[in-house]
């Protein structure tokens, strides 16, 4: 897996830690309406406990939303999320329209990758009950 350093929606370095078995990636609207539906109504500390983290491409969003209303936004949740403004960090990366891509690892290498293109199949793979 590539090393991704990017910042958080709270303006701090966020990464993947060595120990990341679950890579949440949602490079569109739908997919990151998606994610949040689910993740939002998670506890704190959600993601951590299942060594997970979030990472949403917010390149194609225009410059003025993402300041005026997608950060403040993230910013008011209980997880951390990478926010990615460069269309060309993740161009080549998996992606299916509408879906989060589950990238999962071990030890830093991918093993399988798989997409949720509903709330139901996104909280299967997170492994809360459907």
């Amino acid at each position: 897996m590539p090393t991704v350093v990017v910042q958080d929606q709270h303006g701090q370095t966020w990464r993947m830690a060595a120990d990341t078995r679950l890579l949440l990636f949602a490079a569109g609207r739908k997919a990151s309406n998606l994610a949040m539906e689910v993740l939002g109504q998670q506890p704190k500390g959600f993601l951590a406990t299942r060594r997970a983290l979030y990472l949403a491409d917010m390149s194609k969003m225009p410059g003025f939303i993402t300041r005026t209303f997608a950060l403040p936004s993230l910013r008011e949740q209980p997880f951390e999320v990478g926010v990615v403004l460069d269309a060309k960090r993740l161009a080549d990366w998996p992606r299916q329209e509408n879906a989060v891509t589950l990238i999962r690892l071990e030890a830093g290498r991918v093993v399988s990758v798989e997409y949720a293109a509903s709330a139901e199949s996104l909280r299967v793979a997170l492994g809360l009950a459907p």
